[in-house]
């Protein structure tokens, strides 16, 4: 299996990037190739160490700009590292894609040049997110901000897949989030999409969830348009840290530390829990090739863990599934 890696998306590329995927080869013994500046990238693997001997380079002459329109990289930025890394793909010279770059951009060259699963009429992105019971996962979160009813009910049917092949959880209850749980209540996205759910065979529909009950894991797949999603994770990002530092605070001195002691073991669980770099990335669920998109600020922890989180992607067929069930 061959996970193709953009070496420069990402607060910390191509350091960062690097160093996840030796440990990734290391670790998950799969084959890797990086895109991006050749040059660049062997000069900081040799000043930091980092073997990229069983790593295969592809030189890219550019990398778009977090800020650039996102269809600049069909034309003006066609030889970034990001556009090279899904041509590849594409080419089926590799069988999944790992970037942490713009998520504009991820979306429209997954898209348009890896394409589509046919019949999905939009990819989402929908990462894996810490709930008081096991974890959830919440699609749109900013693919797209406008949606109809039958393109929530793909998410869901995608949604569902990936958590019962990925995340091993059997016959996944499925939500819209919604103001309030009766079928009655929402707009017209959610209304109509409401009826979809209820009369399909291929979820596990439960109704609607209200966002205060999503951390509880009182679903195992959330559905929303890209706006309302994006809102849930970046409250949740904001709450996890503001969490963080209220116990790092409360344990802070003497007596709080000689407390802290006392329950490390529980305070090292909740963080890891609560800790983007354990999940790894978020996958792109829609696209004809498996695409994961990694958090902009991803340490080497955290690309290494959105490698395995592609390889898996591959290994549990997700793709094929999609494409039979829609």
């Amino acid at each position: 299996m061959r996970i193709i890696v953009d070496g420069f998306g990402g607060d910390n590329a191509p350091l960062a990037t690097l160093q996840g995927c030796e440990l990734a080869i290391n670790e998950y013994g799969v084959d890797i190739t990086v895109t991006g500046n050749e040059q660049v990238l062997k000069k900081v693997a040799q000043e930091n160490n980092i073997d990229i001997s069983k790593m295969k380079i592809v030189h890219a002459n550019s990398v778009i700009p977090v800020e650039a329109d996102p269809t600049t990289i069909l034309k003006e930025y066609k030889d970034s590292s990001m556009a090279v890394a899904f041509q590849l793909l594409a080419n089926g010279e590799g069988d999944a894609v790992v970037c942490a770059g713009s998520t504009g951009a991820i979306v429209v060259g997954a898209s348009l040049i890896v394409k589509r699963i046919k019949g999905i009429k939009r990819a989402a992105l929908a990462p894996i997110m810490p709930a008081d019971k096991g974890c959830y996962i919440l699609m749109d979160v900013g693919a797209n901000v406008e949606c109809r009813p039958e393109m929530l009910l793909q998410f869901g049917v995608m949604g569902s897949i990936y958590m019962e092949k990925i995340m091993n959880v059997p016959n996944p209850r499925v939500a819209i989030v919604n103001i309030g749980s009766e079928e009655t209540k929402g707009r017209d996205l959610e209304l109509g999409a409401y009826k979809l759910f209820s009369d399909s065979k291929f979820i596990n529909f439960t109704g609607n969830i209200e966002p205060r009950y999503i951390p509880a894991g009182d679903a195992d797949v959330v559905i929303t348009d890209g706006f309302t999603g994006n809102v849930i994770l970046k409250l949740t990002e904001g709450l996890g840290k503001m969490f963080a530092n209220n116990i790092k605070n409360i344990f802070g001195g003497f007596v709080g530390t000689m407390a802290g002691a006392m329950v490390l073991k529980k305070i090292k669980a909740f963080k890891n829990k609560m800790d983007y770099t354990e999940y790894g990335g978020a996958p792109l669920l829609g696209t004809a090739k498996p695409v994961i998109k990694a958090h902009g600020s991803s340490n080497a922890k955290a690309f290494k863990n959105a490698i395995r989180q592609a390889r898996d992607f591959v290994e549990k067929g997700v793709i094929d599934e999609i494409s039979s069930s829609i």
